[in-house]
């Protein structure tokens, strides 16, 4: 693997998304999801949920590179910030 540049971030990256869909994964065993629509109108799951919420993620930061020249812990702030919305009104 070594075509890819597997630094700290990147490597902190994937273990959190690995994380992220393994506590999911138990969470809906514990916890079944109910489906429940939300302002898009559509019947979204706690699963639907996180997934749009990282794909929201991963534009919101592919902006930020784009348009601003700072450090990418703004845009952590605003991934946040678009996730906890995604999961309370999505």
């Amino acid at each position: 693997m070594e075509w890819m540049a597997w630094t700290l971030p990147t490597a902190v990256f994937f273990l959190s998304i690995g994380a992220l869909l393994i506590g999911m994964s138990v969470l809906h065993m514990k916890y079944p999801s109910t489906p429940r629509i939300g302002v898009l109108g559509i019947e979204t799951m706690r699963g639907d949920r996180l997934f749009i919420s990282l794909l929201g993620s991963a534009f919101i930061n592919l902006a930020w590179i784009g348009l601003f020249n700072a450090p990418q812990y703004g845009a952590l702030i605003i991934c946040g910030l678009f996730a906890a919305i995604v999961f309370r009104w999505v």
